[in-house]
């Protein structure tokens, strides 16, 4: 097995994701852990909606047993680039070797709206959802 295959499982469930472009980042660092790099089309209906609910999951599922990730915004400076359209980018990072990529998938998979490319099932029905 390669050292990018090992990241496949994750990849292909976040370009089922709503709004995430197809283009994925991603690598292992030397001490094992790996990192997926994206963006999310911020003009997409449930843009905001993924962010929060990745952030959620990934950052915050648990005060007292966080999942080892983290999720993060990241850009380069603005004032030489541009705007968010086309260069905001969004991080997953592993914190320990031993919580995989498919692991990492199967946590967002059961979380997550289901089935996750159904837009219908992103709606909860709550008032920002009206907006």
């Amino acid at each position: 097995m390669d050292k990018f295959s090992l990241l496949d499982p994750l990849v292909i469930f976040l370009k089922m994701v709503p709004g995430i472009k197809p283009s994925i980042g991603h690598g292992l660092f030397e001490d094992g852990t790996w990192w997926v790099k994206f963006q999310i089309d911020i003009g997409h209906p449930l843009a905001w909606r993924v962010v929060q609910e990745m952030g959620h999951i990934l950052n915050y599922i648990s005060i007292s047993e966080p999942l080892p990730t983290i999720f993060k915004p990241v850009s380069p400076p603005p004032y030489m680039n541009g705007g968010p359209k086309h260069f905001l980018s969004w991080v997953i990072e592993s914190t320990v070797p031993e919580f995989s990529p498919a692991l990492c998938a199967d946590w967002l998979g059961g979380r997550m709206p289901s089935p996750v490319n159904d837009l219908s099932q992103w709606h909860h029905g709550d008032a920002d959802d009206e907006e």
